[in-house]
């Protein structure tokens, strides 16, 4: 597996949808969805492809599953 790595801080249980850019591969992220059942997980992870422009299948959470600092990593096409 190689590809580049994203952080992600997120906000579970927001009133609204938000992603911002917060550096070099930065973000934060804000989903209304609780961190449960990994809910805020599938919603990062599909909030952030389309930020993004890729599949959602093409980002795997490869650190941070039961946190909100996360480590994404985009996979090659």
């Amino acid at each position: 597996m190689s590809g580049k790595y994203i952080e992600v801080y997120v906000y579970p249980r927001a009133r609204q949808r938000r992603i911002e850019l917060r550096g070099d591969n930065r973000y934060e992220v804000w989903v209304p969805e609780a961190p449960a059942d990994g809910a805020a997980n599938k919603a990062v992870q599909r909030l952030l492809a389309e930020a993004l422009t890729v599949a959602p299948s093409r980002l795997a959470l490869i650190r941070g599953h039961t946190s909100r600092k996360k480590v994404f990593q985009l996979m090659s096409a």
